[in-house]
């Protein structure tokens, strides 16, 4: 993995979450009643399904997706757009890495890292689950959420 420059901030999403929401946000904008399968999305994407369904599962195990065995099976939103955040995807997609084990004897780490990462984890994941999927599929469709709406305007 390539190092960010010393001027650049290190990313707080990796690619698996970037990935999951993605997923997430692909399938909103394409089910249209019925599933999508892992296929069409990873085509859509440039992805390999075998690389996707693990991800795919965890969103299922979550909550976050329904998924739908068979020949015409899929993936479709658990719930509405507006009740799925990315906080959430992202915690889904994050439930099935091994985490590497902490320093635990080290002071540095406990005393003053770990609480002032804490803190800055906080601020991002409250920003983060503001975000929500149907926020995404706005900006995807160019729609500001208004369709629909008769505009008098003469």
């Amino acid at each position: 993995m390539n190092a960010a420059p010393a001027d650049t901030p290190a990313r707080l999403l990796d690619r698996r979450d970037l990935l999951a929401i993605t997923a997430v946000v692909d399938i909103a904008l394409n089910a249209r009643g019925r599933p999508v399968s892992a296929a069409s999305l990873a085509e859509r994407n440039g992805l390999r399904p075998r690389h996707l369904e693990p991800l795919l599962q965890a969103l299922v195990h979550h909550g976050i997706l329904k998924g739908t065995r068979g020949p015409r099976g899929g993936y479709e939103l658990a719930r509405e757009r507006r009740r799925i955040s990315a906080a959430a995807i992202v915690r889904a997609a994050r439930a099935t890495e091994e985490r590497a084990p902490a320093a635990e004897g080290s002071a540095l780490l406990r005393d003053v890292v770990a609480p002032a990462m804490a803190e800055v984890e906080r601020s991002f994941a409250a920003a983060l689950a503001a975000v929500t999927i149907e926020d995404l599929v706005r900006r995807a469709t160019g729609s500001s959420g208004h369709a629909g709406e008769i505009d008098f305007t003469i």
